[in-house]
């Protein structure tokens, strides 16, 4: 009986990558396989056919020689540029594409030392130390190499031993008829070596506990949610491994006179009725100190005035950005009777020309009235 074309046995277009075979190939072998098929003889030979077709088209040369000749290309036959027959090892196919499932490829991989973890410190600041930059010291406690065994975990004058489970791989193989898994070596612990004699700093485990005190340059113009990275200052790694990094996380704390948003500041200025309604000068806070601001005639609460380049220096672009007071007027508490007196004359003295001297008023109490009217229309 003729072989199917092993692409079509794969459901996949001659164009197909690797990546597309491999994947069709997982789909179907874990439908077909044997442990799934309960001894179903048509679906064993149906199971062998996807394994051949796989192992034609994951291979280069095979591929090749199959993609111009045919199955003449790949027959056993045909000296040793052929398929072999069947006799390939489904075990190591299937490790080749679950790898990812059960831990590791054909045969396994050697272990590898873990990197140290990362770390992570919160540094609160004020505005003013955020805006300004700092240089702070701060406490960590982690993980440090040990000093005596220098991270082996092997006592002084001593060194690990490979594991004999695993011959050093960190792994062992469990076979279960076609299927091969990989599992981490029950005596190292995945480790790949045994340490006989250990560290009695460490008990080895090739590192300790220790309390570091590091240095931070805080740039200029940082602000809550920035990150500071100190490569290398993170957990030692095992056994020699690299050690991972801080992060120094930024919070800057609520300001009593300024909000900040972006690289602009913002302020509440209270502002007297009478500064208000002629103009003036009033003095207003800034990180660097008290400026003077000119307020215009007739300004009305919630304006905001604009001095540009007294906000914060971008950390990224170096940019300066502004601040925005904005006005609240102050309606005068605490009158003597003259002064109340005062007002009452300045009040006669606009009575009836409400819409030249307060036209907001007037224009609210208009839209009111009509409101009104329209409901009874």
């Amino acid at each position: 009986m003729s072989k199917r074309d092993y692409y079509e046995v794969l459901g996949v277009g001659k164009s197909a990558d690797k990546g597309e075979i491999k994947k069709a190939y997982k789909k179907l072998a874990m439908k077909y396989h044997p442990d799934r098929t309960q001894g179903d003889k048509s679906l064993e030979e149906k199971f062998k056919e996807i394994q051949e077709a796989y192992e034609v088209l994951t291979d280069p040369q095979k591929r090749a020689a199959y993609d111009q000749y045919g199955h003449a290309g790949v027959d056993p036959n045909r000296g040793a540029g052929g398929f072999g027959g069947g006799n390939a090892d489904f075990g190591d196919i299937f490790g080749d594409v679950f790898g990812d499932i059960f831990g590791g490829g054909r045969g396994g991989g050697r272990s590898r030392a873990r990197q140290g973890s990362d770390l992570r410190y919160n540094l609160d600041m004020s505005l003013e130390e955020a805006v300004r930059g700092k240089e702070v010291e701060i406490r960590v406690p982690t993980l440090v190499e040990c000093d005596p065994c220098n991270g082996s975990g092997a006592k002084k004058g001593s060194s690990p031993t490979t594991c004999p489970t695993c011959k050093g791989a960190g792994q062992v193989q469990m076979r279960q008829g076609f299927f091969a898994v990989q599992q981490t070596c029950p005596t190292c612990s995945g480790k790949g070596k045994i340490i006989s004699d250990p560290c009695t700093s460490c008990r080895g485990q090739g590192r300790v506990e220790k309390t570091k005190t590091l240095s931070v340059k805080v740039p200029a113009g940082v602000d809550t949610g920035d990150r500071i990275r100190l490569s290398g200052e993170g957990e030692a790694g095992e056994s020699g491994a690299p050690a991972g990094d801080l992060y120094v996380q930024v919070n800057v704390r609520d300001h009593k006179i300024f909000t900040r948003e972006g690289n602009n500041l913002y302020c509440e200025v209270p502002l007297g009725f009478t500064t208000a309604a002629l103009g003036g000068e009033i003095e207003v806070p800034t990180l660097d100190g008290k400026v003077k601001l000119k307020v215009t005639p007739e300004t009305q609460t919630g304006k905001l005035f604009r001095l540009r380049s007294k906000g914060v220096k971008s950390v990224r672009s170096g940019s300066v950005g502004d601040l925005l007071c904005r006005v609240v007027i102050e309606t005068p508490v605490n009158l003597s009777s003259k002064q109340k007196e005062l007002l009452e004359e300045f009040e006669t003295s606009i009575n009836g020309q409400a819409a030249k001297h307060r036209p907001k008023e007037k224009g609210f109490f208009d839209g009111v009235k009509k409101f009104f009217d329209d409901l009874t229309n």
